[in-house]
């Protein structure tokens, strides 16, 4: 008989990673084409390189399996997640999208920043009820 296996828990079930996911898939694939074809070149290397930063923060803040260390990485993703919103906002000022765009990029903000500082709250709460510098195996309720 073979010992039966627990499955890994990866940073791709996060939900705030999965928002900040459809985030940088909407960025590339709605706005970066727009800003390319308008010669935007520096705008659109900055909400590229902002909007992959959020998702690559939860990720290696995930990797490192303590509680605060993980927080540190969050807040280092809400601040490019930030990032990406004055960047839509620089599109929308200079005309270079037109509103509909700039509202789901929006939505896509909003809908990223609460699901991300609800996992925040909760990796804060978990440090301070944890004797533990491991963080359990089990990931956070769904927000």
């Amino acid at each position: 008989m073979g010992m039966e296996q627990e499955t890994t828990k990866t940073f791709e079930e996060l939900e705030a990673w999965k928002a900040g996911r459809e985030l940088r898939i909407f960025i590339f694939r709605k706005i970066v084409p727009i800003l390319l074809g308008l010669r935007e070149f520096d705008l659109c290397d900055q909400i590229k390189r902002a909007s992959r930063s959020v998702t690559h923060n939860i990720a290696e803040g995930h990797g490192r399996y303590h509680f605060l260390d993980n927080y540190r990485f969050c807040s280092q993703a809400r601040g490019s997640l930030t990032e990406v919103l004055d960047q839509l906002i620089v599109c929308d000022d200079d005309s270079l999208i037109d509103e509909n765009l700039y509202q789901t990029g929006r939505e896509h903000f909003n809908k990223t920043l609460r699901i991300l500082n609800g996992y925040m709250a909760w990796l804060k709460r978990s440090a301070k009820t944890k004797d533990q510098v491991i963080a359990p195996p089990h990931t956070p309720p769904n927000l």
